[in-house]
């Protein structure tokens, strides 16, 4: 496929970003081959692989990356932060302003053209915060 091209929003492809709209748990992808398979019953893990790293190249989705766990995916593709739950590894958006003011202060210091940056807040969730202390009760 050229560069800049396009790409042809398949079925496959279409039911991958339907599917991804509606959560917003940021799936792993075989948690979504598994929500495409509801759909979809004989397409392929292969086929959802290859449809999800090629739309996370072209822009059409997110795939995140965090601290050493499974690449996730996201149909919002606006600039966003999110936060790992270091307990269970959910992975949640945070709902705050991009920091645009660091993208000048890191190409100030590393004289760098800095076009965008990733941040990962890690903490614990709400439930898995919830059975600690049902734990430390009993």
């Amino acid at each position: 496929m050229p560069e800049n091209a396009p790409m042809r929003l398949t079925t496959q492809r279409q039911v991958i970003l339907e599917e991804l709209v509606k959560v917003s748990s940021h799936p792993t992808a075989n948690e979504v081959y598994d929500m495409v398979r509801q759909r979809l019953p004989r397409v392929g893990l292969g086929t959802v692989y290859r449809n999800l790293e090629l739309m996370a190249e072209t822009g059409m989705i997110l795939k995140i990356e965090v601290g050493g766990t499974q690449k996730r995916f996201d149909a919002t593709v606006h600039p966003h932060y999110h936060v790992r739950c270091t307990e269970c590894g959910k992975v949640d958006d945070v709902k705050m302003p991009v920091q645009q003011g660091i993208n000048e202060i890191a190409a100030q210091v590393s004289h760098y053209q800095i076009h965008a940056h990733h941040v990962e807040f890690t903490g614990v969730c709400r439930d898995c915060a919830s059975s600690q202390q049902e734990e430390k009760i009993h």
